[in-house]
């Protein structure tokens, strides 16, 4: 038969029985969709993911201080050794480096505007602004003057200054911080949430000597955050700093470092792998509703045969051969699958839409997936149609004939 025939012949069978077809079809319209929906979630929040962490500075790298282990527990910046001499170190040593700044975490209690606010206060200097590609959105950062005066000004981050000054008058403001009373010079754009869930913007920022001294009232700085010159030389920038902090440390050759040294690339692979194996999760529960779609197939599909019985025997008895049969009825059970395919796609389109306009969430739909969803759903229509299709071809003429 020709390939247009059989199509004719299988639409036709499959139309006959629209209910059965469509019921038989939805394990495989499920099946698909949800399919192309979970690797879509997958991949949109990888993108999500990747974009969160670039919009942290994609040159960024970063200092802390080396976890220490007591009793086999992680004692993490129990061995801190990072001081702002070591800041000055890599600002007159490093050659790849764009910028430099110490970082002081302090957490407090913001007293300011109409309420008081629990918040982690960050130490830092000018350069952070360039680090992490984080600029205000009112009023202006404080300047490298304002680090060696030790004033008391403060930038605010946007969930601060909203739950502080619901009102927007927070620049020119004053703030209480541990007692120690500020003044508000701006008010930075919002980051939104993390990679790890927490609120980038519920934070406030100070000079780095102002925290150090006047509120910390320690000598030991938080960590480093440095920038790399391009993205292209942020590997070996990794390897000069590296160099400059044991020298600042005086560590011999072959004993182990007292800090750690973390690029946005660690973090971005670190997530990503995450991601794609959650994907990957997703995607294989999905496909377990295309088995269960194939299964019905290979039902109906058995069911076709025995009411068809006496059909086919007039087939072959005017002379179609076995293999006719087999590809008349494997024929249908592909169509069938592919079917079921092109509505899941157009359901899984709908599903991905309707979620970024209700929740919010990314989904990306790429052909490759699609591709694969259709080809997995054609495996599946061949590999549960063909027992029906080889059971089929094997009847003989005179016994089909004879059936009733």
């Amino acid at each position: 038969m020709k390939f247009k025939n059989l199509l004719k012949v299988a639409f036709k069978s499959l139309v006959k029985n629209r209910m059965r077809t469509l019921l038989t079809s939805l394990g495989v319209i499920i099946g698909v969709g949800a399919v192309i929906v979970m690797v879509g979630v997958g991949q949109g929040a990888q993108q999500d993911i990747e974009a969160q962490i670039s919009s942290l500075g994609a040159n960024m790298l970063m200092v802390w201080p080396e976890r220490s282990w007591s009793h086999g527990v992680s004692q993490s910046g129990s061995q801190n050794r990072l001081t702002l001499d070591d800041v000055e170190a890599i600002r007159r040593q490093a050659t790849l480096l764009s910028a430099v700044s110490p970082e002081v975490r302090v957490g407090a209690q913001v007293i300011g505007g109409e309420s008081n606010w629990n918040t982690n206060v960050r130490g830092v200097d000018p350069e952070y602004e360039q680090i992490r590609d984080w600029h205000a959105e009112y009023g202006e950062f404080f300047t490298e003057r304002d680090v060696r005066a030790k004033s008391k000004v403060a930038v605010l981050g946007k969930t601060v200054a909203d739950n502080l000054f619901p009102s927007g008058d927070a620049v020119g403001a004053k703030i209480r911080i541990r007692n120690t009373p500020f003044k508000v010079i701006g008010v930075l754009e919002s980051k939104g949430q993390s990679t790890w869930g927490s609120d980038m913007d519920d934070t406030i920022f100070v000079p780095s000597t102002t925290a150090l001294y006047r509120l910390a009232g320690g000598r030991f700085i938080s960590s480093i955050y440095t920038s790399a010159a391009s993205v292209d030389v942020t590997e070996k920038a990794e390897e000069e700093l590296t160099i400059i902090m044991r020298e600042a440390h005086r560590i011999e050759p072959g004993a182990d470092d007292d800090f750690r040294i973390r690029s946005q690339a660690e973090f971005m692979e670190m997530a990503t792998e995450t991601s794609e194996v959650m994907t990957l999760l997703l995607a294989a529960v999905a496909a377990v509703s295309l088995i269960v779609g194939g299964i019905g197939i290979m039902n109906i599909m058995l069911v076709s045969v025995t009411e068809r019985t006496r059909e086919i025997g007039i087939r072959m008895a005017v002379g179609a051969r076995g293999s006719d049969v087999l590809v008349q009825f494997l024929t249908e059970a592909v169509v069938l699958a592919l079917t079921g395919g092109t509505i899941g796609v157009l359901l899984a389109a709908g599903v991905s839409v309707l979620l970024n306009k209700t929740v919010g969430l990314t989904t990306v739909i790429s052909p490759g997936v699609v591709l694969l969803a259709f080809g997995f759903a054609a495996a599946i229509g061949i590999f549960f149609g063909y027992y029906p299709a080889r059971k089929a071809a094997r009847l003989h003429p005179i016994d089909a004939l004879r059936y009733e």
